[in-house]
């Protein structure tokens, strides 16, 4: 049976969509099978990131009892097979009710996949709260800034009160300089572990502009090299990167 591990945030804009697309991509790049999983109902956007956003059958079919669960997986030039949301507000309409209906399909979900990364909704509402029963494991996303590691620990409190594992933070977003808080800071006020520090990195809107994760369209860069520690880390196992090659002035200049 699969495990389900759900990447949420408490608030929006601090790169949880990008972090379950790499995640899950990077997972796949260690030759695990990875479904992800694009539960934010209201916002999707997990098919925008992987050049599939609009699609014939998604998991809003699959919730209103219209198409199977299997119906509603593509997959990805990569390998990554991934289950988008609609973009269709008229389909989020005829939804009503059924967003948690989620729950009930945490059985089949793991029968797909060894890993299922689902991508919540940001916040702490219903829906994100959906996504939670069906987790076997939270993963907690957000920026090294004091409200956003605040909200970071109301979504710690409410993960304990419906008893649901915290795996770990995934700090984004990371510029290194003196406004930002440190690890040690985010660690402590968190008292969860750091799974990793992903930093700022231009190659992540190129990698977006590119409709695919940027552990496929710039795998050198430091941020998919973070992404592919955090799920070495996350799979144990073994992940050296290589030396990044600088090219010196001549490469630079016949390269241009």
């Amino acid at each position: 049976m699969g495990k389900i591990i759900v990447i949420t945030s408490g608030k929006g804009g601090v790169g949880k969509t990008t972090t379950a697309v790499n995640l899950g991509a990077a997972m796949n790049l260690f030759n695990e099978d990875v479904l992800i999983v694009d539960g934010n109902l209201t916002t999707p956007n997990v098919g925008l990131h992987l050049g599939a956003p609009e699609v014939p059958i998604t998991l809003n079919h699959v919730l209103r009892n219209k198409a199977e669960l299997f119906e509603a997986i593509y997959e990805h030039e990569s390998g990554t097979k991934i289950m988008p949301a609609s973009l269709s507000l008229e389909e989020l309409k005829k939804l009503k009710n059924n967003g948690d209906r989620i729950k009930h399909l945490k059985g089949d979900f793991k029968k797909i996949s060894d890993y299922i990364i689902m991508d919540s909704a940001a916040g702490l509402g219903s829906e994100a709260q959906s996504a939670f029963d069906v987790a076997d494991e939270l993963i907690i996303v957000t920026n090294p800034e004091m409200p956003s590691i605040t909200d970071a620990l109301k979504t710690i409190k409410l993960a304990e009160q419906m008893k649901k594992p915290v795996k770990g933070v995934i700090v984004t977003r990371v510029r290194k300089n003196e406004h930002e808080m440190t690890p040690d800071i985010v660690k402590e006020m968190l008292e969860i572990p750091i799974l990793g520090m992903i930093p700022e990195d231009s190659s992540i809107q190129e990698a977006l502009a590119s409709k695919d994760a940027i552990v496929h369209t710039h795998p050198d860069s430091n941020a998919a090299r973070a992404y592919k520690e955090i799920a070495a880390r996350i799979l144990g196992v073994d992940y050296t990167p290589e030396p990044i090659k600088r090219k010196g002035f001549f490469s630079w200049l016949f390269g241009k």
